[in-house]
């Protein structure tokens, strides 16, 4: 299956039109939609192809008819149980939660930016659990959410607008005896949310100083911004500084947050070329379609929208190209190397956090784990294939300065 995409979409970029629709004709009768786990994978992956060759130049690609579906959004309760359906959020929800709380005990102001593609629907359980953890003394929240461009958020999308949501979530603060204000901050991944960085920026020009915890809380949204793939071929690496994650990351390392979150999934998906794309992204891919199968029969409504959801995420990997294409993963290892490149340091996790997490996982299929690696960075497994990782930063203090040399008399 993965050979057969592989020479189709190298026919497809090559402009073998003939080819290609061979292949594209014999993929479609191998892979039905609703087949076993490869033939769904595979299936997918045609989609995607499909929609690659119907943007194609050449004119009897480009004559194919294939437009992606459309995506229904959802309620905020129906959201909420797509969340549940495996502990991939959840995992992310609960480790960042913990290492927030621990960072941020001391201070009487939160200030958490979240950067994430669910809708804000961590934050109910952050306060719950910062609401249980200082009763005495509840902190002051300020939630900063970036609001994207709409062809940039994945599905599912939420049916009520963002400041819906806030007036809810500063209600559901109030009924925990949290008080809480909620900001909303047009942005854009693109050039590395350069509104959000400048709006964060004056935001600390009127903070009381010492009195307000900056919490960058980023879940499967880093890699949105574009990386070097995504650069022009005249830009070297060693220009790589322009490019917008450098930037902003960067950026973040100068706000001086009291902690940074990094939730994001373990593959890379950051080849220019489009087969090599292809091969990485099916090798990777095949885990949520395995996994739905432990936990959701065939032919529901939430088994739909969940497929739906990962045929989102592959036809962008592989059907767009420059700014469209915001399925940039890259590996864990690539996030440490960066992270530490712009002078942050890993904090690990707690005995405690992890066995929460172990317990959270154990209620979900038995084909789930969890490990800590080398790093004290804790990684969900699926039948120990690494599937993504939770990590927390903190700004490592600035190098030594050189020892001055010896006086000659």
């Amino acid at each position: 299956m993965e050979q057969l995409l592989a020479h189709c979409a190298h026919a497809i970029d090559s402009h073998d039109a003939t080819l290609a629709q061979q292949l594209l004709w014999v993929l479609h009768n191998i892979a039905p939609p609703d087949g076993d786990t490869n033939q769904r994978l595979t299936s997918a992956f045609l989609r995607a192809l499909l929609l690659r060759a119907s943007r194609s130049s050449c004119p009897a690609l480009s004559s194919i008819n294939h437009s992606p579906p459309s995506h229904l959004p959802l309620s905020a309760t129906s959201l909420a149980a797509f969340i549940d359906l495996t502990p991939c959020h959840r995992f992310g929800f609960s480790a960042a939660n913990s290492a927030i709380a621990e960072a941020t005990d001391s201070f009487p102001i939160l200030h958490i930016v979240d950067l994430s593609t669910t809708h804000g629907m961590q934050l109910p359980t952050l306060i719950e659990t910062l609401a249980a953890r200082r009763p005495e003394s509840p902190p002051f929240l300020r939630v900063t959410i970036p609001s994207l461009p709409p062809d940039t958020s994945p599905p599912p999308t939420l049916e009520i607008p963002l400041q819906e949501l806030g007036a809810r979530l500063v209600n559901f603060a109030r009924s925990r005896n949290l008080a809480m204000e909620f900001n909303i901050v047009q942005s854009n991944p693109a050039d590395g949310f350069s509104s959000l960085i400048e709006h964060l920026r004056l935001q600390q020009l009127v903070a009381e100083p010492g009195a307000e915890a900056l919490v960058i809380n980023s879940h499967f949204m880093l890699h949105f911004t574009p990386d070097e793939s995504s650069a022009p071929p005249n830009i070297s690496q060693s220009h790589s500084n322009i490019v917008p994650r450098t930037m902003f990351l960067n950026a973040l390392r100068g706000l001086d947050p009291t902690i940074l979150i990094v939730v994001e999934e373990d593959a890379d998906f950051t080849a220019c070329n489009v087969v090599e794309r292809l091969r990485a992204a099916f090798n990777y891919m095949w885990i949520p379609f395995d996994a739905v199968d432990s936990f959701l029969p065939k032919g529901g409504e939430q088994r739909r929208r969940y497929e739906e959801a990962v045929c989102w995420k592959i036809e962008n990997a592989i059907a767009q190209e420059g700014l469209e294409r915001v399925e940039r993963l890259e590996t864990r290892s690539k996030w440490v190397q960066r992270m530490r490149g712009v002078g942050f340091r890993g904090v690990g996790f707690g005995e405690e956090a992890v066995g929460e997490l172990k317990s959270m996982v154990d209620e979900h299929s038995a084909g789930w784990g969890v490990k800590k690696d080398e790093e004290e960075i804790l990684v969900l497994t699926w039948k120990g294939h690494d599937v993504l990782f939770a990590s927390a930063w903190m700004p490592a203090p600035p190098p030594p300065l050189p020892a001055p040399p010896p006086l000659i008399l």
